[in-house]
């Protein structure tokens, strides 16, 4: 199976950008870690595949009243936390893990918008970075997730040729 994942997309109105729905075009899930802002912008995410979402500190009021803070999902015998994060970069592993109870194997965030891979404690820490701005970052990236046996993650940067 092929997780689209992906966080801080900071888009209003109905456009999302061809360049990120083309690439998630082959996923059967996708995973976003907030900062959607508008309700309108994941029904466009839901027009590829099934997307599960959390909400991020800058979503607007719909969303943030529609959407939990963290979300946990098991796909092919793996679990998986979901959440945004919060606060400055440094630690934000450490707070992410701190959302969850369960043993999971693998925690998807967002907040610093800078992709991340990291393995730690038998943990895997996915942050995606984010497909639209690079005020902190300084490509646009989006994150896959294979599920085999094993979680199989990547980052791909995304280039942009519409406007």
């Amino acid at each position: 199976m092929l997780i689209g994942v992906i966080s801080d997309t900071h888009l209003k109105g109905e456009k999302v950008p061809t360049e990120i729905l083309e690439a998630l075009k082959d996923v059967e899930l996708i995973l976003h870690a907030g900062d959607i802002l508008e309700m309108s912008i994941l029904r466009k995410f839901e027009e590829v595949a099934e997307t599960i979402a959390v909400k991020g500190n800058m979503d607007q009021r719909d969303v943030a009243e529609s959407l939990p803070d963290r979300r946990v999902i098991t796909v092919g015998g793996f679990k998986i936390g979901i959440t945004h994060g919060w606060g400055p970069p440094m630690g934000i592993k450490r707070r992410a893990r701190a959302m969850f109870k369960e043993n999971l194997d693998c925690i998807v965030y967002g907040h610093t918008h800078t992709a991340e891979i990291k393995e730690k404690d038998g943990v895997l820490y996915f942050n995606p970075g984010s497909p639209t701005d690079k005020m902190f970052a300084d490509r646009n990236t989006i994150g896959f997730l294979e599920v085999t046996d094993k979680l199989i993650p990547s980052i791909i940067e995304l280039k942009y040729t519409s406007p």
